[in-house]
């Protein structure tokens, strides 16, 4: 896929900062059910053009559309960030240092 294509994004209405990319007007029931069962209902975030030139905060226009070739979908999941560790090791009042 390397032409103009219209692409919608959903977020996620159970995950926090996911987000689905669609060629506008995919049917959501032809995604697969384990896809739709995870992410949850779809919220219509925003309608774009989208090219293989095209830079995106967390991906490239290439990826989204190489991924739409291939699977109808692009899923963006959240970046990992250190603020989710957890270090078991210490007492709580020794985190606090």
């Amino acid at each position: 896929m390397t032409a103009k294509t219209f692409v919608s994004v959903f977020r996620s209405s159970k995950k926090v900062d996911t987000y689905i990319y669609v060629r506008r007007g995919q049917i959501w029931d032809d995604l697969p059910d384990s896809l739709r069962e995870i992410f949850g209902s779809p919220v219509h975030a925003m309608d774009l053009i989208m090219t293989p030139e095209r830079k995106l905060a967390r991906t490239s226009g290439r990826q989204v559309l190489d991924a739409i070739a291939d699977k109808d979908f692009f899923l963006q999941m959240p970046e990992e960030s250190s603020g989710y560790v957890v270090d078991f090791r210490r007492r709580p009042e020794q985190s606090r240092e």
